[in-house]
């Protein structure tokens, strides 16, 4: 057993395989650890977050190591739901997958169905369920070449894995069948048919699928409309944070200090939902009395002048916030809040697994809440932002993977300015230097990821993974950002530079007694 750092509220404990790995799982949610927050199964580790007022240090180690079960204690036989899933066999890859395992097609049918398939994680996607089945015969390698696009409801086989995709989506596990049955649906409570724990059969024939329930829509008069934008506007809040066992990610506003000024500076609590505005140019107007307040990057203007951070306008104005010649991203409140429905408890738009509100656009019209308010908080001074051209320095651990790569390649790492591609998202930012480059092309088993790691795929270019990443990877990571450094991250430009700086090398975390 090895204790990995991330960061100083978490950290990664790797294990000999899955079995020892669920072992584990098992034992921590029999007998948790004071302060556990979540825990992230993948194929050889578990992620661990701890809540605040906790450390994941040597002495939460320390506490872990003592719940490992013994070598070859039998799991825990609880009860489990058992999930009976139709589908047909019609897959691209199912004569490949014959040929491999030396069966016949329909040998390869009826192994499949008469394995037990357990889901012993959740990642990738919203509701994609890493199943491992009691048939050794299945232990397939991944195609030569991921596709493009895998339609949803494949049913597919690598590794000693079976996954279901539940929306289209880039893959390149082996393609072996269809189901119709939904794998995420925000109408189920849980939404995830899937889960840790879970245990699924396969038949064959033809699901019914009924209609999922429509997520309500707000009523009334609108309170703004989206006249223009250049880029789509999302509402944000603080996320959804311990969703990790249906594959969903935390999301939330890339700078929630920011956020948190919008809301007190209009008397809302600071975990309302926003608006996260993108540059600009953006132009709003109201359908009716509001105050607004603006923080982060952008500045209101109304006809012609400048705004303070909160403003009132009346019916038929019109905001418009320019391009922010620093930063990135603005926030923009309402008082008394927007009115969005929630989904997992949370207004957070998820770029990545489309989970939360649509994304807005132009005509795009917007409801208030009609909340009660306070009183406005002070008006409050914001930090300075990077702008294109600027050298940014953010403080890591290096971690949890920097001993795949070599002392030169974590001094390159660190001792270069990376520039800020335009390709960079709420995913990640992508970012070009001198590549960052391995001696060996091992392949790193999924590992749970966390919200400001820098992942180094084989391109050697960094991706430094925001709010709306992954759950889990299957690169490894060079290094993690300090949470207290996530904000400005988030608002930094294409054309700005990152210099990465680390307090200490790498080394595995020492067990405290």
């Amino acid at each position: 057993m090895r204790f990995l750092p991330v960061g100083p509220r978490t950290l990664l404990v790797e294990l000999a395989d899955l079995d020892a790995t669920l072992a584990l799982f098992d034992a921590l949610l029999a007998d948790p650890v004071d302060g556990l927050a979540e825990i992230i199964p993948a194929a050889r580790t578990l992620m661990i977050r701890v809540g605040p007022g906790f450390a994941a240090d040597g002495a939460l180690a320390a506490q872990i190591m003592a719940r490992q079960p013994a070598p070859g204690t039998v799991r825990r036989e609880t009860q489990v739901e058992t999930v009976e899933i139709p589908m047909a066999y019609d897959g691209q890859d199912l004569a490949d997958v014959a040929a491999h395992m030396d069966l016949t097609v329909a040998e390869v049918i009826a192994a499949h169905q008469a394995a037990t398939w357990a889901v012993a994680f959740c990642g990738f996607a919203p509701g994609f369920a890493y199943m491992t089945g009691d048939d050794p015969r299945f232990d397939l390698p991944r195609r030569p070449a991921p596709r493009t696009r895998i339609p949803a409801g494949s049913v597919a086989l690598a590794a000693r894995f079976c996954g279901i995709y539940p929306q289209d989506t880039p893959g390149g596990w082996q393609l072996i069948g269809t189901t119709r049955v939904p794998m995420w649906d925000l109408s189920r409570d849980p939404p995830a048919l899937l889960r840790p724990g879970v245990r699924a059969r396969f038949v064959e024939g033809v699901a019914t699928v009924h209609p999922s329930a429509a997520i309500p829509q707000p009523q009334g008069q609108a309170a703004l409309t989206v006249v223009q934008t250049a880029f789509p506007i999302v509402f944000q809040d603080e996320g959804r944070p311990g969703q990790g066992g249906q594959g969903v990610s935390a999301s939330g506003a890339l700078d929630i200090a920011a956020m948190r000024r919008a809301n007190r500076a209009v008397g809302n609590p600071s975990d309302a939902p926003v608006l996260e505005i993108t540059l600009g140019p953006v132009r709003l107007r109201a359908d009716q009395p509001v105050t607004l307040a603006l923080t982060g990057a952008g500045r209101a203007m109304v006809e012609g002048q400048a705004m303070p951070a909160a403003f009132a306008l009346d019916a038929g104005d019109e905001v418009t916030i320019p391009p922010p010649p620093a930063g990135m991203r603005s926030y923009l409140a309402l008082r008394g809040g927007f009115d969005v429905a929630p989904v997992l408890g949370s207004a957070a738009t998820d770029t990545l697994a489309f989970v939360g509100p649509q994304a807005l656009t132009n005509g795009a019209r917007l409801y208030a809440a009609n909340n009660p308010a306070t009183a406005i908080a002070v008006p409050e001074d914001q930090p300075p932002l990077p702008k294109p051209g600027e050298v940014v320095e953010l403080p890591v651990t290096l971690g949890p993977r920097a001993d795949w790569f070599t002392d030169d390649m974590i001094a390159r790492f660190l001792g270069q300015d990376w520039l800020v591609t335009p390709q960079s998202s709420r995913v990640g930012i992508r970012l070009e230097g001198d590549a960052i480059t391995r001696d060996d092309a091992r392949e790193l088993p999924s590992e749970g990821t966390e919200t400001g790691a820098i992942q180094i795929p084989h391109s050697g270019q960094p991706v430094l993974f925001l709010a709306d990443h992954p759950l889990t990877g299957g690169y490894p990571v060079i290094a993690t950002l300090l949470p207290s450094a996530l904000d400005l991250a988030g608002q930094i430009p294409p054309g700005a530079r990152i210099r990465f700086t680390a307090a200490a090398p790498f080394h595995d975390m020492k067990v405290q007694p």
